[in-house]
């Protein structure tokens, strides 16, 4: 069965062949990477690279798209799982499973055009931003957390898009050396945080949004970094504040174009 997109014609004339042919990275596949992974099944996206080399319990029933109480008893993997979603509604698509770590599966992360980040550690975040930084590819960062303050709890999230030759995320004042100090301290061990699905679909759903407008240039997107807060007190998501203030930044962290590219182009 030929698939038809004349419902989201609107984002472009070449729109369907964009999807068709792009490639994405996706690493971490728990509550939100397994959103967004769905969502771009349903846009059509022709190849998928899924990294992650963890398994479903039963404490991710409550947010992990896709996934069962039948995978939960398999110990299913969850690029499985996420697999198993791609091909419900995209049965053609070029799916590559990567159950490993994303620094094991750099060479295969290398020539997508896109990737996504859906991790617990600042630590990862950086060297993730670092290696996207290297090969010129645009990374979106997403990810939420639980606060406790008196008797109250406060969720709160973040979508992140750093690009090249724009400001990355230590620019953006997400990620800083107090921030990654601490966590080293706790042996870069984020912990079992709490999560449930409604805030992990908002944020999912920004950032592909975000990727749709990288991938055809629909809409008006900021040609620059993007740096979206979430409220789930209020259910708001907003440009964050401190962007106002960062609007003639430049990026002084990536700098040495020496280390960007690919030494090993040649002999891919």
């Amino acid at each position: 069965m030929k698939r038809k997109y004349s419902r989201q014609s609107f984002l472009g004339e070449q729109s369907d062949e964009i999807f068709a042919s792009a490639k994405i990275g996706f690493i971490g596949l728990g509550g939100g990477g397994s959103h967004i992974v769905q969502q771009f099944a349903h846009l059509g996206l022709g190849n998928f690279v899924l990294v992650d080399f963890d398994r479903i319990e039963d404490t991710n029933l409550n947010r992990l798209v896709g996934g069962t109480v039948r995978d939960v008893e398999h110990n299913e993997l969850k690029t499985t799982i996420a697999q198993r979603v791609i091909r419900q509604v995209n049965p053609d698509a070029s799916i590559q499973v990567l159950n490993t770590t994303w620094q094991e599966s750099a060479k295969q992360l290398r020539d997508c055009d896109l990737i996504f980040g859906c991790l617990d550690s600042y630590h990862q975040r950086r060297d993730l931003e670092i290696f996207t930084r290297r090969y010129l590819i645009p990374y979106i960062d997403i990810g939420m957390d639980v606060h406790k303050i008196n008797d109250n709890y406060y969720i709160s999230g973040q979508v992140i898009l750093s690009l090249p030759g724009n400001l990355c995320m230590h620019c953006m004042k997400f990620l800083n050396e107090d921030r990654l100090t601490k966590e080293a301290k706790k042996y870069g061990d984020a912990g079992g945080n709490p999560q449930v699905i409604w805030p992990n679909g908002v944020l999912a759903s920004s950032a592909v949004g975000i990727g749709v407008q990288i991938l055809t240039s629909w809409g008006s997107m900021s040609t620059g970094a993007i740096y979206l807060e979430y409220d789930g007190s209020d259910g708001t998501i907003n440009s964050s504040p401190r962007m106002k203030y960062l609007e003639t930044a430049v990026c002084t962290h990536f700098k040495d174009t020496e280390a960007m590219g690919d030494p090993f182009y040649a002999n891919s």
